[in-house]
């Protein structure tokens, strides 16, 4: 199973740069994980930036919202949550040859979590449409009020007591 979860990793570094070249048009938000960790604490901006911070990572420009789905839903960066948060975004609604492509052949490469990417996209389903905002507009906005726009009471409190477990790692 290591090998497949290189493979997509590597599929995932080759594919990105290509597809933001390729088929992204719209404009960077211009942030860096600074700026966001300035907002206040309990900002979904703020949450973006200490998600970025634990990572290593930095916004990829064009591409910030694959992101900000990672706070809003709480997937990590592992390979089996990258595409369980694929799953969870087409059950939402989105559409995209991208998430198409990670679907398939993450599912087809990583099969042992079939179960995990069925339920991803059950939530997807259950939530309200979260994938179409701009969400460089609601950095600002508290993350639990984000969270309850669109999840159950019972899936904000499951992510609320993630947020918790990771904070104390």
């Amino acid at each position: 199973m290591k090998f497949r979860k290189q493979l997509i990793n590597w599929l995932f570094i080759i594919s990105q740069k290509i597809y933001t070249q390729l088929f992204k048009k719209h404009q960077p938000w211009n942030i860096h994980k600074k700026d966001l960790l300035q907002l206040p604490k309990d900002s979904f901006g703020y949450h973006l930036g200490s998600f970025l911070q634990k990572n290593g990572f930095e916004l990829i420009p064009k591409v910030e919202r694959h992101d900000a789905y990672h706070v809003l839903t709480g997937y990590s960066t592992n390979v089996e949550d990258e595409i369980a948060l694929q799953w969870l975004c087409f059950g939402n609604g989105k559409r995209s040859k991208y998430m198409y492509g990670v679907i398939i052949l993450g599912t087809v490469i990583l099969p042992d979590y079939y179960q995990y990417y069925k339920k991803s996209y059950r939530k997807g389903k259950q939530a309200n449409t979260f994938h179409h905002l701009d969400y460089k507009e609601l950095l600002q906005t508290p993350i639990e009020d984000l969270r309850r726009c669109f999840f159950t009471n019972e899936e904000v409190k499951k992510l609320r007591q993630t947020q918790l477990d990771n904070s104390t790692i």
